[in-house]
């Protein structure tokens, strides 16, 4: 009866909204999306939805511009030492948080000091490791020393969310800063929280009195839809103004949709889809931080996983799942990103002859001749479990080319959608499966992405492969401190081959950003960039009805 009556009440303010603020009513944008936020706490939060919202809610130091360049945020100046070891910003005058408080620099230094407390944050505590110290010497200076000089402040800075002390002061101890809720989402940003509801909406409302972008519509809400057709048909309808994803089988439907406009270029964050294969050993297992470690044995064997690697063809991926909107993936560090990105690596061919020939080799037999091998000691059959969220508009199609493509080289999947919160315990630290079918959506800088691949976060869950390799940490501690960038450069190149080497992903595409607006509702989208990102911040504060 709820998701009926919100159905209702969203239908019926969209109409009286359409043509603009129309009788006192709100001017309410609607953007439909697959998915929806793990939850609303920054520090704890998993799914790319979650920082969706934290970009509408929050400010930050800096702000991440379309074009990939970086301007200041709540910042009005910035000066470094000689040395790059100390970087004092001059805040701006008159910010206040949602509930009227002002936002001081102490409330900037508390922030970070709290991030940089919880190692048990997954995300945001790895953009404090060179932060030695913060100090706010008064109500709009924050001075940073670094431990040593990074490369890339900017992109450290640009994703740590300002909170207010006042709020988060009684939630810093042990394990309460990861379980508090934070439902209210006191923030500074273009939008506040009025509402939201895990997997159904998030309602927003926004600040009009935003110190530098106020958004010229007065809500905006994001509307979960469990079905990717249902999603299509409320953009063609009218129940959403935009969607933020789409099967690529519907976009020559909606090209053909009257006030409807279709869009695809590279996504805002690069995004690249992964297959993960759980090949966490023993004694890496993190026990101590509810480690299972159920992954079947045969991932554990780069030969197997070179097996596999083979036996996807990546092609056929693109052209049924994607219908072309990608490129073949080689490294989780996406083509997006630019120089980062390793092309002159040579991808394993689809060869199944060649995939079955390794296995062969290795001894991995069908000793029974059911069709499917067995371990090279006959102790268990290669049979994976396959997962991946529920909320993925490919992975299904993905999950049963894949499993028609193992099969050939008698590799047996079991096949299941799982709620992504659900999975995302599944996946780490508990390395409860032995493949998932998801994907990352990229910083700016690699240094995210090559994070996840070291042997220190396998404990945080950050790791999700339970890859370890003594010289691509090493090689990670280097990059993260060096100034030269050709230097940088060739180390995270060789960064890339190491990880390509060892097979620790399968990487079956780059995919392309498709989403859909109506032309008939609100104009001001920004899309005239090589990037498409219409539900970030840089579109919803500029968006106005159509007149």
């Amino acid at each position: 009866m709820k998701k009926k009556a919100l159905y209702i009440f969203l239908l019926a303010a969209l109409v009286l909204s359409a043509c603009g603020n129309l009788g006192g009513q709100p001017v309410v944008v609607r953007v439909g999306w697959a998915g929806s936020p793990d939850t609303v706490n920054p520090g704890s939060a998993v799914l790319a939805e979650a920082y969706t919202i934290f970009g509408l809610v929050y400010d930050c130091m800096y702000k991440l511009n379309l074009d990939g360049t970086f301007s200041l945020g709540v910042a009005d100046s910035v000066e470094h030492s000689e040395d790059g070891l100390v970087y004092t910003y001059k805040i701006h005058k008159g910010i206040k948080f949602h509930d009227g408080q002002p936002m001081t620099a102490r409330d900037i230094k508390f922030t970070y000091d709290l991030y940089k407390a919880h190692d048990d944050f997954p995300y945001i505590n790895s953009y404090t490791a060179y932060i030695e110290s913060t100090e706010a010497p008064d109500d709009y200076t924050i001075v940073l020393t670094l431990s040593e000089a990074i490369p890339n402040i900017e992109s450290q800075l640009v994703f740590m969310y300002i909170l207010p002390e006042h709020i988060w002061k009684d939630h810093t101890e042990g394990s309460a800063a990861v379980e508090f809720e934070n439902f209210e989402m006191i923030g500074t940003g273009p939008f506040k929280m009025v509402e939201y509801k895990q997997n159904e909406f998030v309602h927003l409302a926004a600040n009009k009195d935003h110190f530098q972008t106020p958004p010229k519509v007065d809500e905006a809400i994001f509307q979960t839809f469990e079905s990717q057709d249902v999603l299509v048909q409320a953009v063609k309808s009218g129940q959403v103004d935009m969607i933020t994803e789409m099967p690529a089988t519907a976009v020559e439907t909606l090209k053909g949709e009257a006030n409807v406009k279709v869009l695809n270029g590279a996504p805002f964050a690069p995004g690249v889809s992964d297959i993960i294969l759980n090949q966490v050993t023993p004694e890496n297992c993190p026990t101590d931080a509810g480690g299972l470690c159920t992954g079947h044995p045969a991932l554990q064997d780069r030969t197997f996983r070179l097996a596999l690697a083979h036996a996807t063809n990546k092609q056929k991926l693109i052209d049924v799942v994607l219908l072309g909107y990608g490129t073949p993936g080689l490294t989780l560090i996406p083509d997006g990103l630019g120089l980062w990105y390793n092309d002159t690596l040579k991808d394993y061919e689809f060869d199944a002859a060649k995939a079955n020939q390794i296995l062969d080799d290795a001894g991995y037999a069908d000793a029974d001749g059911d069709g499917v091998r067995e371990m090279p000691d006959g102790s268990r059959s290669l049979v994976l479990r396959m997962n991946w969220p529920s909320d993925s508009i490919d992975a299904p199609r993905q999950a049963e080319l894949l499993s028609e493509m193992w099969a050939e080289i008698g590799v047996k999947t079991e096949l299941q959608a799982t709620d992504p919160d659900a999975l995302t315990s599944q996946c780490c630290p508990a390395f409860d499966f032995d493949v998932i079918l998801w994907g990352w959506g990229s910083d700016p800088d690699p240094n995210l992405l090559l994070n996840v691949q070291t042997t220190a976060e396998i404990p945080t869950g950050y790791n999700e492969t339970g890859y370890s390799n003594p010289e691509f940490d090493a090689l990670y501690a280097q990059q993260a401190v060096e100034l030269d960038l050709e230097k940088r450069k060739e180390i995270i190149w060789k960064m890339q081959e190491i990880a390509f080497n060892d097979v620790v992903y399968i990487i079956p595409y780059y995919e392309q950003n498709i989403q859909a607006y109506r032309t008939d509702r609100f104009s001001g989208w920004l899309t005239d960039f090589a990037k498409i990102e219409l539900s970030d911040v840089t579109s919803l504060v500029l968006i106005e009805p159509v007149k």
